[in-house]
């Protein structure tokens, strides 16, 4: 079966994926394994989601390949993303990262200290 052979048949709905097996050399490992998102999205935004990949983002050339409008091109992408999980970033971490590595530089902390900062035990 082709994988867009098993996006029409789930239609969007959860699936599990109970059976995998290396095909080079048929080695088979039995159990419950979710599908990465993006293989759950149906055929249309998996391609879409891949020619945006290949344009490197560029919503320019998703226009001239799409033959579409830019706001046609960014409301697709919202609708994807929006079924798509991201993880949160939190910019404090960056921020107190950026601040350990003053002090270090400047000579507040040693580089013990700032490791344990780092490492979020300090």
């Amino acid at each position: 079966m082709e994988w867009q052979e098993l996006t029409d048949l789930t239609q969007g709905r959860p699936f599990v994926v109970e059976r995998v097996r290396l095909a080079d050399n048929g080695v088979a490992v039995e159990g419950e394994f979710e599908p990465p998102q993006l293989a759950q999205l149906d055929v249309e935004d998996q391609v879409f989601v891949a020619a945006f990949v290949r344009a490197h983002g560029s919503i320019k050339e998703m226009e001239r390949v799409f033959g579409v409008s830019y706001p046609t091109v960014k409301s697709r992408l919202n609708r994807i993303a929006q079924r798509l999980d991201f993880v949160d970033v939190d910019p404090a971490p960056a921020g107190a990262s950026a601040d350990t590595l003053d002090r270090l530089q400047r000579g507040e902390i040693n580089v013990q200290e700032a490791l344990a900062e780092l490492e979020g035990t300090g």
